[in-house]
């Protein structure tokens, strides 16, 4: 598990990118690139991290399935993920 306060940085980045989204998005459109850059640094959408919906984990993560590799694991192997069958030759 993750420690919490990565979690509530996460958090805190991700309500700050939802907040200036409408703003970057005008300024991006007209170009203009200095008032851009005033904006705060934990605006920009790629400051966020994709983390386990789980755990927590930010390494090995799964986008289709919002989780680690290790979670995904988990839940296959225990049939709790729909579609997913281990495989066996």
């Amino acid at each position: 598990m993750a420690k919490k306060s990565w979690l509530e940085r996460n958090k805190k980045k991700a309500a700050t990118v939802k907040k200036y989204a409408a703003v970057r998005a005008e300024l991006k459109a007209k170009g203009d690139y200095a008032a851009l850059s005033m904006l705060p640094k934990n605006a920009s959408p790629v400051r966020l991290v994709n983390r386990c919906k789980f755990s927590g984990r930010r390494r090995g993560f799964l986008r289709k399935y919002g989780c680690s590799r290790l979670t995904f694991r988990e839940g296959a192997v225990a049939g709790l993920i729909p579609g997913v069958t281990k495989s066996s030759w």
